[in-house]
């Protein structure tokens, strides 16, 4: 069988300046096809520009798959029938594989995709229905459901740097320029068609190779991300959907034609950056002590020592029963009814004030918004008032100063230290994130994840930013931390808000200097925490929004 059919001679002088024409054509095709990162945008612009440049009036492009013995359909054109498949279009292909080998492990060569990719060399086929070498019954099947006459036909294998193939581009039915009319491939073309397969052949796998380390290095950070959840299952949610929220904010303002962001755009770099940037953005938690990320009560730390206080209670109790049963007791051989119920009654008033402080003391733990100025005085009033002892038989406060510490904790469940400490972890996010040596197009991941618990009016932390040191993309994720913060429903010290009190408190930190207010604009009027919510949050969150 022929590796090629005979060349076309190339027409004269006449002809130079549109070949010159089609070689600066082809440059300028190199240069777009090596921009491209998205694989199925870069394979329709192979295509595309093989039958610009060749005058074809269709073409498919086949990719080898990982196996090397299978050519899968990705892209199908045909002008003159208004045929789109694949990449861009609306349809599917819906083409079956093509096997390079039969089931004895004998070569296809029937099919000129096939031979082409077996055998690694450009099949150019002038007539189709007169073709000996190969099978076209599919084609002229095609062409007798569609009115068709495919006819020219050249077959380009894309090899790459290492010689191995990894496509297969096939045009068809060259047309003389100017006209419809039906010719042969000429040896220009084919030419032409196999310097953009070997450009094309290096852009797609440059592509898959950058691919395979982008998918590499997500895959590292998803195993920290795994880490830092099986630490603490309640930080694993968050740190996959503030990534989320973070894309679907910053696409919104990308999309603002009129404001102060009007001017604020982002090329698919960009995008993938900040992506990296979202993932990465709590990093550092994998330094927290998983007793402080976990803290579900006041009293928590590797258990809620509630319990203890309840069983010193349970003393209590027990103490004050004895004693009653004692001075019952030296009531005796006398019986003094009156003495006995006047102690009874005594005991019960114990033990009632006894099981109120112990309720008041597991309702303080639980923390909240706000603990009450009467609220931290009973607290320490048990706590110091009150005496039990303990299990070495000394007679103790109630409550240890750690726990007095703790349970007068005035909002959520963390004393100033564990704050400390949890904040920590953007200087540990910093830290790690600049010891990497990023490329041109991530180097400002470390600021972006960075700044995320930054305040618009510098009163933020860890380096005190105010809104104009930020860039816009720290802005967003500060935006997206809160509002994801907020609604969650999986931390252990809060149900997930609804929408209502959540937008309100957002709108408060809007006015108070806390988020950017024109960001916040966008995430309100373009319905971009409505998105969210239906996407991740439980339905009984999804209550109304005023806009005001």
């Amino acid at each position: 069988m022929p590796e090629s059919s005979p060349a076309h001679s190339i027409p004269p002088i006449a002809s130079l300046d549109g070949l010159l024409a089609r070689l600066e054509q082809l440059n300028d095709i190199g240069a777009s096809l090596s921009k491209e990162r998205d694989i199925t945008r870069l394979l329709e612009k192979i295509l595309l520009a093989a039958k610009t440049i060749t005058h074809a009036d269709g073409g498919t492009l086949y990719r080898m798959l990982e196996d090397g013995k299978t050519l899968r359909f990705e892209i199908l054109r045909t002008d003159s029938l208004g045929i789109a498949m694949g990449g861009t279009a609306a349809e599917d292909m819906n083409f079956p594989d093509l096997a390079l080998y039969n089931s004895s492990g004998q070569a296809n060569d029937t099919l000129v995709a096939a031979y082409a990719a077996i055998h690694r060399v450009t099949v150019n086929i002038d007539d189709a229905y007169t073709e000996p070498n190969f099978d076209f019954s599919g084609t002229r099947a095609f062409d007798q459901r569609t009115g068709y006459r495919s006819q020219s036909f050249l077959t380009v294998p894309l090899r790459n740097h290492e010689g191995d193939v990894i496509g297969v581009l096939q045009l068809i039915n060259a047309q003389r320029p100017g006209s419809s009319e039906v010719v042969a491939f000429s040896a220009a073309d084919q030419s032409l068609a196999e310097s953009l397969a070997s450009q094309a052949a290096i852009a797609l796998s440059n592509r898959l190779l950058l691919t395979q380390v982008e998918e590499l290095f997500e895959a590292f950070i998803g195993l920290i991300n795994l880490a830092i959840d099986e630490k603490s299952h309640y930080t694993g949610g968050h740190c996959q959907r503030v990534p989320e929220l973070t894309m679907m904010l910053a696409e919104a303002a990308d999309q603002a034609t009129e404001g102060p962001l009007a001017d604020f755009h982002m090329s698919d770099l960009d995008r993938y950056e900040l992506k990296i940037a979202g993932l990465l953005h709590d990093c550092g938690k994998i330094t927290t002590p998983v007793h402080v990320v976990d803290k579900a009560t006041k009293l928590h730390t590797l258990f809620d020592r509630i319990g203890l206080i309840d069983t010193r209670f349970e003393v209590l109790k027990r103490d004050a029963e004895i004693a009653t049963l004692r001075q019952q007791l030296a009531l005796r051989p006398v019986v003094d009814a009156a003495a006995e119920a006047a102690l009874r009654s005594q005991n019960q008033a114990a033990l009632a004030a006894l099981e109120d402080d112990r309720a008041f003391l597991r309702q303080a733990n639980i923390g909240g918004e706000v603990m009450s100025d009467a609220d931290v005085a009973r607290v320490r009033e048990i706590g110091t008032s009150r005496s039990w002892r303990n299990p070495d038989g000394v007679q103790t406060r109630f409550l240890t100063s750690d726990e007095l510490e703790n349970l007068c904790i005035r909002k959520g469940t963390l004393t100033a230290d564990e704050r400390d400490i949890i904040n920590y972890h953007i200087v540990a996010t910093i830290k790690m994130l600049e010891k990497l040596p990023w490329p041109r197009h991530l180097k400002n991941v470390p600021e972006y994840a960075g700044g995320h618990h930054e305040r618009m009016d510098g009163r933020g932390y860890p380096k005190g930013l105010t809104r104009d040191q930020m860039s816009v993309q720290a802005r967003i994720m500060g935006i997206a931390d809160i509002y994801e913060a907020l609604t969650a429903a999986d931390r252990p010290y809060k149900p997930g808000m609804k929408l209502s009190q959540a937008m309100g408190i957002m709108a408060n930190f809007k006015a108070d200097g806390h988020i950017d207010p024109d960001l916040f604009d966008i995430f309100l009027q373009q319905g971009v925490y409505r998105r969210y919510a239906e996407k991740f949050l439980n339905p009984l969150q999804l209550d109304a929004v005023e806009p005001a």
